[in-house]
């Protein structure tokens, strides 16, 4: 036997000792976990699970259901370790679907509540008092995490749901209720607005909506440039105008499409003399419809000057959100509106160009041709 093995041998009291200042140390550790599971505190979601010994089912922290005794509470690190020991997941707070982020999974969690309940006022308060934070740092937590307020989120939810409803068919004071919104003018105008139409004419638009469509040659091949009754709602590249047409209808499946060469003349005009280095006539009207954080990505790309690039870094930063690159880019991908709102002009970090709605050889025969006539 060792002389380690010996001591511990010749003197039982010490292994007794450390026993216990373990135990104790555990039982300090337990106490730690259950009152983050009494306070239901979302910030130790993914540090741990807590299982009930009653019921069989294991949970994460911020577990809305109703707090077990204490007794029947066991805890372990991992889901894994609770499942070994016979333990099954919530399926209420589906603790397996925590990504170790404590800040995204909360606004994922906050996300769900509010797609779940756009048919009711979810307020800051409300939001707060569900998810056991206060209002100021419930929106801190969960702009930081998806660059948009909860309000912000909520609003282009129901925004999608009303497009969906009015695509389907749905008369529109269905469509607004089903998708969360009042019947009073004002929230009328306002969907409106962010429609581009009324909601009637959306539907009809949805089945009478006019949208005009010229297609022309450009350097990058052909261009479709259409437009609603208030501005200009798409402007596309394509090989052919049969793949244009075809892209137009994806974008506004219900409307009625027809061709205006004639009418929509000086739109494309304006278009192709921009490509060679004549600014973008700022009376150009964009009918447009975005959130709020992509609005303020293609409102700062139509600041970036002809011929400049910036990269999704530089975008984010100058838009306030340093960390939201990836969002940029996502903005970026999903501009409506090529040339008018510049998102060629934005490349990556290195000077490289990345990727193009358009196709990456457009997007570089872009920058070429504005490098070339900004040298000029």
């Amino acid at each position: 036997m060792s002389a380690r093995h010996s001591n511990f041998a010749e003197r039982p009291e010490l292994s007794a000792e450390n026993a216990a200042a373990n135990s104790n140390r555990q039982s300090q550790i337990e106490d730690r976990l259950w009152n983050a599971v009494m306070a239901r505190d979302s910030s130790h979601d993914g540090e741990f699970v807590f299982a009930v010994s009653t019921t069989g089912v294991y949970c994460r922290p911020s577990c809305p259901s109703k707090r077990p005794r204490r007794g029947n509470v066991k805890f372990f690190s991992r889901p894994e370790q609770a499942e070994k020991a016979g333990f099954r997941a919530c399926l209420r707070c589906r603790p397996r679907s925590i990504s170790g982020n404590p800040e995204l999974d909360l606004a994922k969690e906050i996300c769900r509540f509010i797609e779940q309940h756009l048919d009711e006022p979810v307020t800051l308060g409300r939001l707060a008092k569900v998810f056991h934070q206060s209002p100021f740092h419930l929106q801190r937590r969960f702009k930081a995490a998806l660059e948009v307020t909860p309000r912000e989120y909520a609003e282009t939810c129901r925004l999608r749901q009303l497009k969906r409803n009015l695509q389907a068919g749905d008369n529109v004071t269905r469509a607004m209720y089903d998708a969360g919104y009042g019947s009073s003018s004002r929230l009328y105008e306002k969907t409106a607005s962010q429609l581009g139409m009324t909601p009637d004419k959306y539907r009809r638009g949805a089945v009478a909506a006019s949208i005009r469509y010229a297609c022309a040659d450009s350097p990058l091949g052909r261009i479709l440039i259409a437009a609603t009754d208030r501005g200009v709602c798409a402007i596309q590249f394509g090989r052919s105008d049969g793949e244009l047409l075809e892209g137009l209808k994806r974008e506004f499946p219900f409307a009625a499409r027809r061709s205006d060469d004639a009418g929509l003349q000086s739109c494309v005009d304006t278009v192709l003399a921009s490509m060679t280095g004549k600014s973008l006539n700022s009376a150009l009207p964009l009918d447009i419809r975005a959130t709020a954080f992509q609005r303020r990505v293609w409102t700062y790309l139509q600041s970036i000057p002809f011929g400049a690039t910036k990269s999704y870094r530089e975008v984010a930063k100058a838009i306030g959100k340093p960390s939201a690159t990836r969002a940029v880019a996502r903005a970026c991908a999903t501009n409506p509106v090529a040339v008018a709102i510049p998102c060629h002009r934005v490349i990556r970090q290195d000077g490289k160009e990345s990727g193009y709605r358009w196709g990456l050889e457009r997007k570089k025969k872009l920058l070429q041709m504005e490098h070339t006539a900004a040298g000029a």
